[in-house]
């Protein structure tokens, strides 16, 4: 007889973390007699739920180790992950190249670029920091926003979601590559936590075998004089004169469309034209809920009506009483208020409905955006855009801003029409950056299409090339490392 301990530890219940110790003859018994020979508390089958862990688990590591890439690798940990853990948010680090350096965002669930100036990405990696020099980084953990320095507390609610599981990558000979930081609405459980050190476990090992990979070279050698000829061509390709060019996104946008804004504060009762719709001059585009204004107007009138009785009454009484002559100026004074009243209760009961200024596209989000929603005087909510006069909406990334000169010319892609490119000038670009829903900053360029094909839309997107000024391929391949390099050392 020998004995052997069951410990399941991926992904089970409390009650099925315990170890189990059992006593079996070395023969095999069949498996009718084993089944009438286990203990009643012992489950003959594992729970479906814990089964599809296990399989899931089975799949995930193959998958890890068959990467072809380490940006493939990454792209895996940081959303495949999500079939086995159920986090919100996951951030992949690599390790800096000292224990003193900080580590790195490598990659992001759902985002297939991750913006290295992002105020994400630099809390992130400034939080990360913060926690290795106080915990133990080396081990899977549960974070929290107490662990963090109060200057950076009150960013935690907007970066990151409030619990948070820890996972370093270590190889077998102590070697760490970086970590994976996974973040969700429910404290980690310690079932999930075992799970995420096997997966741990396994995304190092994949990645310390791609970064020892070695590139296989050819058995013959190269004699010096091709050497020094393909060196010599290597500097003349450098020298060689090219136009500085960045990438940019870009949008097709309507070129000074009329704005449609809120003329009074209240509520929109109703919208006859749906989105992207044409409209004509004069037409009534949405009306305001009246139900408050026609009674302003009602009482407003009633007022006035009863301010030209007391007037007319008081100037009779004048003709009789001297003492009365001094409340008729007064009473003339409240007539006149109150007909100030009336007029504009008036006009702003004119103004519940909204028409259209111009003939054009009617464009603006959703009806049911607007609908019973208050909103304020002068807010903007619609414009109407002539569709023969568009403009491009172009972001140009701080990292990539070049030197820019009016009329430059820029090349278009737009992803609806992928095989076509469109040539266009620019026309203005801002001295600021400006911030853009995805916590960057960006210089807003607006670009001019030199021919408009009849079939293309407001509202399509693409990737615009903006042209510079000449310069060589080596300041074009090293503007980016020799910027950084100025910014670390400071010359």
């Amino acid at each position: 007889m020998r004995e052997r301990d069951h410990c399941d530890t991926i992904n089970m219940k409390p009650e099925f973390k315990s170890c189990v110790t059992e006593k079996r003859p070395e023969q095999t018994t069949p498996a009718s007699t084993q089944s009438t020979t286990m203990p009643e508390d012992h489950p003959q089958q594992k729970p479906p739920l814990e089964r599809q862990t296990v399989f899931t688990l089975l799949q995930l590591e193959p998958q890890a180790r068959s990467a072809k890439s380490v940006k493939e690798l990454q792209f895996l940990i940081v959303n495949e992950t999500r079939r086995l853990l159920p986090y919100r948010q996951a951030f992949l680090f690599k390790a800096g190249s000292s224990p003193s350096k900080p580590c790195q965002l490598e990659a992001a669930s759902s985002v297939p670029i991750v913006q290295r100036d992002a105020p994400l990405t630099r809390w992130l990696e400034r939080a990360l920091h913060t926690f290795r020099q106080k915990n133990d980084y080396r081990k899977t953990q549960r974070v929290t926003a107490a662990e963090c320095p109060s200057d950076m507390k009150s960013e935690w609610k907007e970066f990151s979601f409030p619990h948070v599981l820890w996972c370093p990558l270590i190889l077998p000979d102590h070697t760490w590559l970086g970590g994976l930081w996974l973040g969700k609405d429910v404290p980690w459980q310690e079932n999930e936590a075992t799970v995420a050190q096997r997966l741990s476990d396994t995304y190092a090992h994949a990645w310390g075998a791609l970064l020892g990979k070695k590139s296989l070279v050819t058995n013959r050698k190269l004699s010096s004089k091709w050497l020094w000829l393909a060196l010599i061509a290597s500097l003349l390709a450098l020298a060689l004169p090219v136009h500085m060019s960045a990438l940019a996104p870009v949008e097709i946008v309507a070129k000074d469309p009329a704005i449609v804004s809120a003329p009074m504060e209240g509520m929109i009762d109703e919208i006859f034209v749906p989105p992207n719709s044409p409209v004509t001059q004069g037409q009534t585009i949405f009306t305001y809920e009246d139900t408050t204004l026609r009674n302003q107007y009602v009482v407003a009138d009633q007022n006035l009506s009863k301010a030209i009785v007391e007037y007319r009454k008081a100037t009779q009484q004048a003709l009789s009483e001297v003492e009365q002559e001094a409340q008729v100026s007064l009473l003339k004074a409240d007539v006149q208020l109150r007909d100030s009243e009336r007029e504009y209760a008036l006009e702003r009961l004119n103004q519940i409905e909204v028409r259209a200024t111009q003939t054009g596209l009617l464009i603006y989000s959703d009806p049911s955006d607007w609908i019973g929603r208050p909103i304020k005087a002068g807010e903007r909510i619609m414009e109407i855009a002539n569709p023969e006069h568009i403009a491009l909406r172009i972001d140009l990334p701080v990292e990539d801003a070049i030197v820019l000169k009016e009329h430059a010319a820029i090349d278009v892609f737009l992803d609806a029409k992928p095989l076509d490119t469109l040539t266009a000038t620019l026309t203005r670009t801002s001295y600021q950056a400006v911030p853009l829903p995805e916590h960057t900053l960006a210089y807003r360029v607006t670009g001019t299409l030199q021919q408009t094909p009849p079939d293309i839309r407001i509202g399509w997107r693409g990737t615009a090339k903006i042209y510079g000024d000449k310069t060589t391929v080596f300041f074009l391949l090293f503007r980016r490392p020799l910027s950084t390099i100025r910014q670390v050392l400071g010359f």
